[in-house]
């Protein structure tokens, strides 16, 4: 098992590109699920999340070529497609559980196994079984699997709203499920999401019918057939904000290309609001700060709200913003597994309930650390970056579910990162 060493204090320079979006190709993949014909993404990142991906296709019967160089996969028709994901896989990523839609609306049957993925608070699935439901589906929770069963989808009123907002997951396994469903579906409180958006603009490459996504409502006509597509995957908006991060706690200047400014506003108007300075253009963004920045207060919300994929590397920048600043956690509020890490490093975070206080400090310390989850560790690599000394993050394989090549890529911006075997 691979530790990351950092040494920090450094002011990163320089140009990164932002890979394809982890949250948008593992369902856009899925989906592939839905034709017989062969399916080319294109702008597919190579991480660990995209990999299981595609042992989980291969798994059901899928034949998957990925070019990691270029970031093309190919996903190839087979004439026998399993309807039993298994859970050596399913357990690993909690995404793959969006493989249940397509495959009950293609075999009309399903068997997937209940989701794992990072350790960042209860997840239920309920929603997803509620939306199925409603297009007809029988489902039955037994031995650790979700099987469905349905003689015929019909299309429905599905509402999506839960405790906590809409659901990314759950909107994406409704929509793919209803793409067949005889009739008309309406999804209310749908997610609003980039990533579902994108996902709903591959299937309709595919020859599906479907408008308002990217809102509350999303409507979708059912189709009897849909055939194979090529696409190219959204950029990855949580990589692009950790650049973001990464160039103001290291008082540094960094242009981040391939970014999508539309996705990245409550980030950016945040940013402002701290003082930093935020030039946007077409497909990139350059951020900076000619003075010392201020706290500022988030809360975390469902898009185009502050995104709970944020709130840990957010975290890390105030913690060394001198002042008060709170942090409010309404999608998990579990998920402040980083705040204890943060603190070996000098932070002073103090956790009451769904909110965080930072009270910030001139300096962190560099300090043996261990990441938790996905974003929990990009918040230490951020704090190792500013970090006075040597931080070592230990699980890793956290990071590598979602940032591609991070390593490489903040080592040419000038950042002093390296691996060494634990």
């Amino acid at each position: 098992m691979d530790k990351l060493l950092i040494e920090g204090s450094l002011p990163l320079k320089g140009e990164v590109t932002v890979s394809g979006a982890k949250n948008s190709v593992l369902p856009i993949l899925a989906a592939t699920l839905l034709t017989d014909d062969a399916c080319v993404l294109r702008g597919v990142p190579n991480l660990r999340d995209t990999n299981t991906m595609f042992k989980i296709l291969r798994s059901l019967g899928k034949a998957v070529d990925f070019d990691g160089d270029k970031g093309v996969v190919t996903v190839s028709p087979s004439k026998n497609i399993s309807y039993i994901a298994d859970y050596k896989l399913v357990s690993t990523m909690r995404a793959s559980f969006c493989v249940l839609g397509p495959l009950l609306a293609k075999l009309k049957k399903a068997k997937v196994s209940l989701p794992g993925g990072c350790i960042i608070g209860i997840r239920p699935v309920d929603l997803h079984i509620k939306g199925l439901k409603a297009l007809g589906a029988e489902i039955d929770v037994e031995g650790g699997y979700v099987v469905a069963s349905a003689k015929k989808l019909k299309g429905n009123l599905v509402y999506l709203g839960g405790v906590f907002g809409s659901s990314v997951l759950a909107t994406d396994n409704v929509m793919m499920a209803a793409v067949f469903a005889q009739g008309n579906t309406v999804i209310e409180s749908a997610a609003c999401e980039p990533e579902v958006a994108d996902l709903a603009e591959f299937l309709i490459k595919m020859g599906a019918k479907i408008k308002g996504h990217g809102t509350p409502i999303i409507e979708i006509e059912g189709v009897k057939h849909l055939h194979g597509a090529e696409h190219r995957i959204i950029p990855d908006r949580i990589e692009a904000g950790t650049f973001m991060l990464a160039s103001l706690i290291t008082r540094g200047d960094i242009t981040i290309k391939n970014a999508c400014c539309g996705h990245l506003g409550a980030l950016i108007d945040k940013l402002q609001e701290a003082g930093a300075c935020v030039c946007k253009s077409e497909n990139s963004l350059r951020v900076y700060s000619r003075k010392n920045l201020k706290p500022v207060n988030i809360t975390t919300l469902p898009f185009p709200g502050f995104a709970t994929d944020m709130q840990a590397q957010f975290m890390s920048l105030m913690s060394v913003t001198p002042g008060i600043s709170v942090i409010t956690e309404k999608i998990y509020p579990d998920r402040f597994m980083h705040v204890a890490e943060l603190n070996r490093m000098g932070a002073t975070i103090q956790r009451e309930g769904p909110h965080a206080i930072v009270a910030g400090i001139k300096s962190l310390s560099g300090a043996p650390v261990m990441a938790s989850d996905l974003r929990a560790s990009a918040s230490l690599v951020l704090a190792g970056l500013v970090a006075k000394g040597k931080t070592a993050i230990s699980r890793i394989y956290h990071l590598e579910r979602g940032y591609e090549n991070i390593e490489s890529k903040l080592e040419k911006i000038g950042a002093r990162i390296w691996r060494e075997r634990e």
